[in-house]
């Protein structure tokens, strides 16, 4: 199955992202092909509706990714209770052909306890572009947000905090193909 992600941070060592990297090597240890777009390695240009943008190759590398996903994963920090600005511009950039009855999880990092307000304003965007919400999100705030830090090896995070994202990725996937399935 193809999944495409966006890390929505333009911070290089955003702890959101490296949940985005975990994520992606968990699917590809179940075989799945897992293409990750970086949003502060390959910045976009501002969305603008003339279409001004129109063969700017990261942006079309984007669009490209999310025709041929079968599952969609979006990873944002929260900022100041809503989605990075970058993550809303990607999106602002996409439209229903990107998103429509394919499952999407939606994954943030904030600095407190949990990042209630920008699972919220994903799962409603997403619902918007016809995608459809995985039950399940992730959220990693406070101490949590230390298994994802840069330096911090995949066999030195947490258990309990691996074994919820295991729980959720493996929940994410398995709805997904089980959609993929049905509409082949």
């Amino acid at each position: 199955m193809k999944i495409t992600m966006i890390a929505g941070s333009n911070q290089r060592a955003a702890t959101s992202t490296r949940l985005a990297e975990y994520i992606k090597h968990l699917a590809t240890l179940e075989g799945h092909q897992v293409t990750l777009i970086d949003l502060y390695q390959t910045p976009l240009p501002f969305y603008s509706p003339d279409d001004a943008n129109a063969g700017h190759e990261a942006l079309e590398k984007l669009k490209e990714a999310m025709l041929e996903a079968e599952g969609i994963v979006l990873a944002t920090p929260e900022y100041h209770s809503g989605i990075s600005g970058v993550l809303k511009n990607a999106l602002d950039h996409l439209g229903q052909d990107h998103f429509n009855n394919k499952v999407v999880l939606s994954v943030s990092s904030a600095g407190g306890a949990i990042a209630v307000s920008s699972l919220t304003q994903m799962q409603t965007i997403v619902r918007n572009l016809h995608g459809i919400n995985c039950p399940d999100w992730l959220s990693i705030g406070g101490d949590q947000r230390k298994n994802f830090q840069t330096g911090v090896t995949y066999q030195d995070i947490h258990p309990d905090v691996e074994k919820r994202v295991r729980r959720v990725v493996g929940s994410f996937l398995d709805l997904a193909k089980q959609l993929t399935v049905k509409l082949r």
